[in-house]
């Protein structure tokens, strides 16, 4: 067992370290801002790039030009990155609005600079030194005035010795959170260009890749249906695959400016409700033994429910319900964890390659989840905004994900291929020794040919001799339970197929228990000898059937016979049990063995099963015994 948590534990270690260069961590820590300025006189900035977090200046439902903000009611200093979602005096506040950021910085000289600037929520302009350098979206103080448009992009300017002025007018009216969500980081000109080359090449890297993957195992479907994990797993990595340029860089909508922020906004969240049901489904189709049909169902209601709910209203109404799907899918990637624990346990066939890649994309989509969950924009602790830097690990995640599942897909072939390569040589030496073979086995079939046939007399005597024992309880003689089962399905779909009734009889010997603790059980053998003949020989017709149904039960069979027939051999039987005489000083009904017995009768339709009978006659036996016991009771249907 040791073993096995040190296994999971380096694959664990190993998952988080192949993340890890996937996120912009490489940024060292560098000066905060306080009290809206920042102090980066120690910084070559020329070489090295920084993040423009901490304090700025905030003016909330003010839209400020340079140069006014030195006369601007200034509302607080906000720290940055983070929303303005309930910020503002500790108190509740809503995503919608606009107002203006601002932020002095101080160089030692006069350089050319960059500002790698993320998306920002949901519209924005973007000045340097009163200079407009960027702008994505319209800003505007309503709803019908203002465009929002997701665009991160890299902004050029000369900066000044001294003094510089950075001056933000944002706007939201469309979606939840409002405000710089993520990270202003500032550098050199070549610098920042290298980030956001970097970026793009990695985010086009991953889109080639998903999609080249995606379609190759939508075609290993299409010539092969019956293997639907190549269909889920497809689809899976086309949905990522789309999802990667509409997050990150965003390079769809710096292509195409003026694509519907809705529009893309609605795709980005649909490529996340619907991957989740098919990497679950993915999951279940590979290993079927480890994840529930339920859970998969559950899944699919919910991506369902959450799709359709995107589909049919605009972002400012499904973002605000993000969190219980977040929420949801938290327990998802919980589930898959512990399955894949089993499996590594196991040590099933291929777990090393799917267990690395799917803690990979499970890792890499917790760690989305957490970058874009509300309470994370708003309230989420300063160390976990630290750690969490990006909301664009999954594609990677999947990546790798997909890139072990093609190592596992090539070791299938390449095991197929050595299957195959032994197959052949066993095949070929067959051929070569096929003349003498053929010989040999013909000389052989005709020496045991005679004995074949004896033995074949022989076993069919047997088995006709095995098939009556079979049937047979070895103590009383009567029919067992095995021949009824098969003998009541028989007569019940005669009866149902001519309209005909059929009965059932139950009996149960009272306190046969305390009979045997008396007499002993030899005694109780012969009790049960001397009924089973009784039953026998009572019964007249020869389509009635007698059967010990196990242990002091016995069941007797009536077809084609009514209520009042049934109740009148039930009666007859419970006398004759009584005129026997039998000895039984423990029994608390009568001094001598005595039956309880349960009836019922009833005609069959296509509505009930021979299964309903019996229960019926069982419950009208335990109302008998409920009563006293010594009786007959009829039950019917």
């Amino acid at each position: 067992m040791y073993k096995y948590k040190l296994d999971i534990i380096i694959m664990i270690i190993f998952v988080l370290f192949i993340l890890g260069g996937c996120s912009d961590q490489r940024l060292e820590i560098k000066p905060k801002a306080e009290s809206g300025v920042i102090d980066l006189t120690q910084v070559q900035l020329k070489n090295d790039v920084v993040s423009l977090d901490g304090q700025w200046e905030f003016f909330l439902n003010q839209l400020l030009a340079s140069g006014e903000a030195e006369t601007g009611a200034l509302t607080e200093y906000i720290q940055i990155p983070s929303s303005w979602n309930k910020y503002i005096g500790n108190k509740e506040h809503s995503g919608y609005g606009f107002a203006t950021y601002r932020l002095q910085f101080i160089t030692m000289e006069n350089t050319r600079l960059a500002l790698k600037i993320p998306r920002m929520f949901t519209a924005y302009e973007l000045w340097v030194n009163g200079e407009l350098i960027a702008t994505a979206g319209k800003v505007g103080k309503t709803r019908e005035t203002m465009t929002p448009q997701y665009l991160p992009q890299v902004a050029l300017f000369e900066s000044q010795q001294g003094v510089n002025e950075i001056l933000i007018q944002a706007s939201n009216f469309y979606h939840r959170s409002g405000g710089m969500l993520e990270s202003i980081n500032l550098g050199g000109e070549k610098k920042i260009l290298g980030l956001r080359y970097e970026s793009l090449a990695r985010e086009f890297i991953l889109f080639g890749s998903l999609m080249c993957i995606g379609a190759y195992h939508l075609a290993l479907f299409f010539f092969r249906k019956k293997n639907k994990a190549s269909l889920y797993f497809g689809l899976f990595c086309l949905l990522v695959g789309i999802r990667t340029l509409l997050v990150g860089e965003r390079f769809f909508i710096y292509l195409f400016s003026d694509f519907s922020w809705e529009i893309a906004h609605k795709i980005q969240t649909l490529t996340f409700y619907f991957g989740v049901p098919l990497i679950l489904m993915f999951f279940m189709s590979v290993y079927p033994q480890y994840f529930h049909a339920r859970m998969i169902r559950i899944a699919q209601i919910f991506g369902a429910a959450f799709g359709l709910l995107v589909l049919i209203t605009p972002a400012r109404i499904f973002t605000p319900f993000n969190p219980i799907y977040q929420i949801w899918t938290v327990f998802a990637i919980i589930y898959v964890l512990v399955a894949l624990m089993k499996l590594s346990i196991h040590k099933e066939k291929g777990s090393w390659f799917i267990t690395l890649g799917a803690l990979a994309l499970l890792l890499s989509s917790a760690n989305d989840v957490i970058f874009s969950n509300i309470w994370m924009n708003d309230d989420g602790p300063a160390f976990l905004k630290a750690l969490i830097r990006t909301g664009n690990l999954s594609s990677a995640g999947q990546f790798i994900f997909a890139f072990t599942n093609s190592l596992l897909l090539a070791k299938s072939f390449s095991d197929s291929l050595k299957q195959e390569e032994v197959l052949t040589a066993k095949l070929t030496e067959i051929n070569c020794n096929l003349d003498e073979l053929v010989l040999q086995r013909t000389k052989d079939l005709e020496n045991s040919n005679e004995k074949i046939e004896q033995q074949k007399l022989e076993l069919e005597k047997t088995n006709l001799a095995l098939e009556q024992l079979s049937f047979k309880d070895p103590l009383t003689g009567l029919w067992n339970r095995r021949k009824y089962d098969q003998t009541i399905e028989i007569e019940w779909h005669r009866c149902l197929r001519y309209k005909r009734p059929i009965a059932l009889i139950l009996l149960d010997i009272d306190y046969f228990k305390e009979f045997n603790d008396s007499y002993g059980h030899m005694a109780g053998d012969k009790c049960l000898i001397k009924i089973g003949e009784m039953l026998k020989n009572s019964l007249s017709r020869s389509s009635d059937m007698v059967a010990r149904y196990g242990g002091e039960e016995f069941i007797v069979l009536l077809p084609d016979s009514g209520k009042e027939e049934a109740i009148k051999v039930a009666d007859m039987l419970w006398l004759k049990i009584e005129s026997m005489n039998i000895p039984h000083e423990k029994s608390s009904v009568n001094n001598y063995v005595t039956m309880s017995i349960g009836v019922t009768s009833t005609v069959p339709d296509s509505n009930s099963s021979y299964e309903v009978l019996f229960k019926v006659a069982d419950r009208a036996l335990y109302q008998a015994k409920n009563a006293g016991r010594n009786q007959v009771n009829f039950l019917s249907k």
